[in-house]
């Protein structure tokens, strides 16, 4: 994994604890110049976040706490928000308050490395880490290095459709990406691609077996039943379906040539449907050309990444 990975990802690793046992390895990873990770605890009322290093205590002055607050452009809910949760830094000094030593710690400058060393390298199609921060009904904020943010459209999460982020995702839920664009330091991802093809999924299927799924949308001809996130059937229409509700499916048949899925709805489940575990086909490398649509299919469906 990245030295830049998201935060939350490197607070447990031995290298990390090792860094914050003492007074003197602190000092070493100072020298060192070392990104660690700790849980930030307080954020005062001058907006300085409060970090609990265990061997001595730590701050991270406002301007410090994220990369664009010293300029104006990023938000101080971007500080605020880290309180409860795990921080990224670098140690900039080692001072003394009082009779005790104080840490003076810089998250904007393990962001600002992230963007130089790791983001600015990055091409569309690339295959990375993430982690959910937030949801909104647009799509996805996900952090890709150190707290760095960068969205996921809600078109691009999977092919079959969603009508919020939190039906796939929740927040902290760590997931794979795929670098869908990027202008300067400002990245649009995608997920969809790491999904599986149309043939990919139906293979998981047969016809005649019963299997459950998630009606997505309900239409004038039929509804639509999500079986997997990147593979959806037509059922026939009943009275009780609901766009959300959980149902159990018979497989009518199921025609490559026409990227058909046809289903027949057996019963509804009175149960909630929760984001669960996903399963990805690509989970890293680089993707120059991904395609849906099988090839016996005259209709292609297709993302080129190497013309964005």
């Amino acid at each position: 994994m990245t030295d830049f990975c998201p935060e939350g990802n490197r607070i447990g690793r031995p290298e990390n604890l090792a860094a914050m046992r003492s007074h003197d390895t602190l000092l070493r990873a100072m020298h060192m110049g070392a990104i660690l990770e700790a849980d930030a605890t307080l954020c005062d009322s001058g907006h300085n976040l409060c970090v609990n290093l265990g061997c001595m205590r730590g701050i991270i002055p406002r301007e410090e706490g994220a990369l664009g607050i010293r300029e104006g452009t990023v938000r101080d809910i971007a500080i605020l928000s880290r309180v409860g949760r795990p921080v990224c830094f670098t140690v900039t000094e080692i001072v003394t308050d009082g009779d005790e030593p104080l840490a003076i710690l810089s998250r904007a400058q393990a962001q600002r490395r992230c963007v130089e060393e790791y983001l600015t390298s990055l091409s569309p199609g690339d295959v990375i880490p993430a982690r959910v921060t937030h949801l909104e009904p647009f799509g996805a904020f996900c952090d890709i290095g150190c707290g760095v943010a960068a969205l996921m459209p809600i078109d691009t999460i999977s092919v079959s459709r969603i009508e919020h982020p939190d039906e796939r995702f929740s927040v902290g839920m760590n997931i794979c990406a795929v670098i869908k664009s990027r202008v300067g330091t400002r990245i649009t991802l995608s997920h969809k691609e790491l999904l599986g093809t149309w043939a990919e999924n139906a293979s998981r299927f047969a016809v005649g077996e019963t299997v459950t799924g998630i009606v997505r949308s309900v239409e004038n001809y039929g509804a639509f039943v999500e079986l997997t996130p990147n593979l959806a059937g037509l059922a026939e229409l009943r009275d009780d379906l609901t766009v959300g509700s959980r149902v159990s499916v018979y497989i009518k048949n199921i025609i490559p040539a026409r990227m058909k899925v046809k289903l027949v709805v057996i019963d509804t489940i009175n149960e909630p449907v929760l984001p669960g575990a996903i399963e990805y086909f690509t989970a890293e490398g680089h993707i120059d050309r991904f395609v849906y649509s099988p090839s016996e299919c005259e209709r292609v469906i297709a993302t080129d990444f190497s013309v964005q």
